[in-house]
């Protein structure tokens, strides 16, 4: 004979199961946030390339970059000639750790793949599919948007975003966004790369990366678990502060300068202006950029990472 099964006390209930909460719940987000990499990719082509204007703006702080940070000149010369290597290097470093010690296959793999869909992207677009109409402004004829080196920067840092575990994602999108926008940066004080080619980089590696987040997700359910911001000194959340402050920074530096430019009225050619207004301008858009997509990314991957369940307890009856 069974025996009966346990009542709770007088005056208590007992809880509901717990429920743990399940990693990439809603992939719709991340398919809405690739829309808006593509469509502000389309935006910045049109505006920066298709239009004399833009043409002007992303020429003058081309032209303007040697005057604007001469003594840096060398140093990102040679930062970047190492860029390709250093950035192959750490992100081959993380991506065999995470397989060898943490047997998360299909992250690494979706990692792997965001980094050639993302050079082969900017490959395509800036070679074959892309053109850049003569306004009688550019001083190089060819179309170099988006920046190859900048792609390459970006996507090995989204790739480590993508197979660390949860907490430390916001160090990691902080870090790698800070790594991503030097090198964009060097692209443009070097004279290889416009403001505008550099954005395009960082719209490329994040329209990629949103579309493997939810295979990442959904693939290491065991392991994206977010146990919260604070458990962990690299899921603190002064790393998305980091990125939301740098990001609203650089937004207000190009917004200030660009609009103090349209009072005062831009020089007849490009760079032979007084001041380095539009580099200083095209730096500020490039840090807006690069850090606002590691913001965002640290957000909605946080939002969709698994939760634990929480511990059930019995509650007194009112």
């Amino acid at each position: 004979m069974s025996s009966p099964r346990p009542q709770p006390r007088a005056g208590t209930r007992a809880a509901g199961p717990a429920r743990s909460r399940r990693a990439g719940r809603s992939p719709v987000l991340f398919w809405l946030g690739a829309a808006l990499c593509a469509a502000a990719f389309a935006c910045t082509y049109y505006v920066f390339v298709r239009t004399a204007t833009g043409q002007f703006v992303d020429e003058s702080a081309w032209a303007e970059a040697e005057s604007g940070w001469r003594l840096g000149r060398g140093l990102s010369l040679r930062f970047l000639a190492l860029l390709p290597d250093v950035s192959a290097a750490l992100a081959a470093l993380v991506l065999v750790w995470v397989v060898l010690a943490r047997r998360r296959w299909s992250a690494a793999a979706a990692a792997v793949g965001v980094v050639a869909a993302s050079a082969a992207s900017s490959w395509l677009l800036k070679n074959l599919l892309l053109e850049r109409p003569d306004w009688g402004v550019s001083m190089l004829a060819h179309n170099s948007l988006p920046s190859g080196h900048t792609t390459i920067a970006a996507a090995a840092a989204l790739a480590v975003f993508l197979v660390v575990s949860p907490r430390w994602r916001p160090f990691t999108a902080a870090a790698g966004g800070l790594y991503a926008v030097l090198a964009g940066a060097a692209t443009l004080i070097s004279g290889w790369h416009r403001p505008a080619d550099v954005v395009a980089a960082f719209l490329v590696a994040g329209f990629w990366t949103l579309l493997a987040g939810p295979l990442v997700l959904r693939s290491g359910e065991g392991w994206n678990v977010f146990h919260g911001y604070g458990t962990f000194w690299a899921s603190s959340r002064w790393w998305p502060r980091l990125c939301w402050l740098l990001a609203l920074l650089g937004t207000a530096t190009a917004a200030e300068l660009y609009w103090y430019i349209s009072r005062v009225g831009p020089a007849p050619t490009p760079g032979t202006g007084l001041l380095p207004l539009f580099f200083w301008a095209g730096l500020g858009l490039i840090t807006a950029t690069g850090m606002l997509l590691s913001a965002l990314l640290t957000w909605l991957f946080s939002l969709q990472a698994g939760r634990p369940a929480p511990r059930t307890k019995r509650h007194a009856l009112p």
